[in-house]
C-alpha cells in the first residue's frame, strides 16, 4: 500500500503553557473540534471542552460572539486548567472580533489561536482596519491565526470583481470556478496581508470550507498549489450521522492521501441525545484508517451472516471498543503502544480463528452448529479456549491482562 503524498508546509504552534500542539511541517494531522455550548456558561463549556479533548481533540474552538462571551473565556481557560486540561483554546470570531480582541485582552491572551473569517471582518474602508487589529493582537501575543474563508459567508466585492474580470474573458470560466477562485484569492490575500502586518507568516493556517465533496477536492488541490500555508481541511455542514461521516471521510481521504491538510475537522450535526466527541472519534478514524496515525486499538469484527447463532460477538465488539475507547485518556499516559494493538471479535469459524490469529488477540466465537467452544488467539498463537455463560466476562478480562503484561512492560 503506498503512503499518503508529502506536502511541505510552513509549520504553526499553538501553545498554551508547556502544551505545543504543531501544525504543518513534520508534524502530524491534528484533529480538532468546536464546542456547542453557550460560551457565557463558562463551566459547562470547560466540561464539553474536556470531553472532546479527552475523546482526542488537540484543539478545541469556542464560540466568541458577545462581550459577555469575551468575558468568559478567561474562566473557562481557569476551570480548565484547574482540571489539569491544557488544550489549547481557539476562538471563533465574526462581524465584532476586532473589538472583542481589543476590548477584552485577556480573552486575547487565555486563547492559543484566532479563526478570523475575511468575509466578516468588515466593509469598505473598515475591512483592512479592522482586520488589522486581529492581526495586531495575534502578532502582539504570539497566537496562531486561522484564515478560514466560506463559501456561506464569502467576501461578495471581492466575489463581484471576479465575477466582472470573469465576463470581461473571450471564453468566461464556469460560475462555480469564479467561486473557486474568490475563495482561493480571499484566503491567500488575506494571509500575505496579516504577514505585511507584521504577523509570521509560520503562525497563518488557511481553509477554504465548502459544503460539497467534489467541491473541497477542487479548491484544497489549487489551494495546496498554490501556497505553503499549513492548511486546515473539513467540509462545512457536513450534515448528520451517515450522511455527515460518509461525505466528510470521502473528501478529507482523498486530499489527506495526496498530502493535503495539517489539520482536520469532521463538522457533525449531533443527532437528539448523541455526545459531540462523536465527531472526534471520527476524525480520529479517518486518519487511523489510512495509516496516518493510531489514536486507539483497532477491532476487527465480522458482520455476522446465517452461519452465526446469536448477536453475543456484536455485544461483545461493542462492549470491547467501548472499553478501549474509555480507557484510553490512562492507557496513553500507563501503557505507551497500546494505541496500536489489534483485536479480533468473530462470529464463526469461516474467518474467526484467522482474523484472530492476525490479530494480537482475538476470539472466534462459536456460530451456527460449531461446538460451544471460543477458542482465544494471542500474538498469533492459540492460548486456551473459553466455554460456557461467562466467554464475555472472561475475555474482557483476558483483554486488559494483556495490555498490562504486553504494554506495562514497555513503560517500565
Amino acid at each position: 500500500m503506498s503512503a499518503p503524498a508529502a506536502r511541505r508546509s510552513r509549520q504553526a504552534r499553538v501553545v498554551w503553557g508547556d502544551r505545543v500542539v504543531t501544525v504543518g511541517g513534520d508534524a502530524p494531522v491534528r484533529i480538532q473540534s468546536m464546542t456547542n455550548t453557550d460560551t457565557v456558561d463558562a463551566i459547562e463549556t470547560a466540561i464539553q471542552i474536556r470531553e472532546l479533548a479527552q475523546a482526542g481533540s488537540e484543539m478545541v474552538r469556542i464560540t466568541v460572539n458577545t462581550p459577555e462571551a469575551a468575558a468568559a473565556v478567561p474562566y473557562i481557560r481557569e476551570q480548565l486548567d484547574r482540571m489539569g486540561e491544557n488544550v489549547p483554546l481557539v476562538g471563533d470570531f465574526h462581524y465584532n472580533g476586532h473589538r472583542l480582541l481589543t476590548e477584552f485582552p485577556d480573552c486575547a491572551q487565555a486563547l492559543s489561536k484566532y479563526r478570523i473569517n475575511p468575509g466578516n471582518v468588515g466593509k469598505g474602508d473598515k475591512r483592512d482596519k479592522q482586520f488589522g487589529q486581529m492581526i495586531e493582537a495575534a502578532a502582539r501575543y504570539d497566537k496562531a491565526v486561522r484564515i478560514g474563508v466560506n463559501w456561506g459567508s464569502l467576501d461578495q466585492e471581492l466575489l463581484a470583481s471576479l465575477m466582472d474580470e470573469n465576463n470581461r474573458r473571450a471564453q468566461p470560466w464556469d460560475p462555480r470556478q469564479v467561486m473557486y477562485e474568490a475563495l482561493i484569492t480571499s484566503a491567500i490575500d488575506s494571509a500575505r496581508l496579516a504577514e505585511s502586518m507584521g504577523l509570521s507568516g509560520n503562525q497563518i493556517i488557511l481553509s477554504c470550507k465548502v459544503s460539497g465533496v467534489q467541491d473541497l477536492i477542487s479548491v484544497y488541490r489549487e489551494l495546496s498549489r498554490r501556497c505553503d500555508y499549513a492548511l486546515h481541511l473539513g467540509l462545512t455542514e457536513a450534515g448528520m450521522a451517515t450522511k455527515g461521516t460518509v461525505a466528510s471521510t470521502a473528501a478529507l481521504a482523498v486530499l489527506l492521501q495526496e498530502g493535503i491538510g495539517d489539520t482536520i475537522r469532521v463538522s457533525l450535526t449531533p443527532q437528539p441525545g448523541e455526545a459531540r466527541t462523536q465527531e472526534v472519534v471520527v476524525a480520529g478514524e479517518i486518519l487511523q484508517s489510512l495509516g496516518m496515525r493510531m489514536f486507539v486499538p483497532s477491532v476487527t469484527a465480522c458482520p455476522g451472516c446465517g452461519r452465526t447463532t446469536s448477536t453475543t460477538f456484536q455485544e461483545l465488539a461493542k462492549r470491547i471498543d467501548d472499553h478501549l475507547r474509555a480507557q484510553m485518556p490512562v492507557w496513553r499516559l500507563r501503557y505507551p503502544g497500546v494505541e496500536a494493538m489489534r483485536v479480533a471479535v468473530m462470529g464463526c469459524i469461516v474467518n474467526g480463528p484467522g482474523e484472530s490469529k492476525h490479530a494480537d488477540i482475538g476470539i472466534s466465537l462459536p456460530g451456527n452448529g460449531e461446538a460451544p467452544a471460543a477458542p482465544v488467539f494471542i500474538d498469533g498463537e492459540k492460548a486456551m479456549t473459553l466455554r460456557g455463560d461467562n466467554i464475555a466476562e472472561e475475555f474482557h478480562a483476558i483483554v486488559d491482562q494483556y495490555v498490562q503484561r504486553r504494554y506495562g512492560a514497555a513503560a517500565a
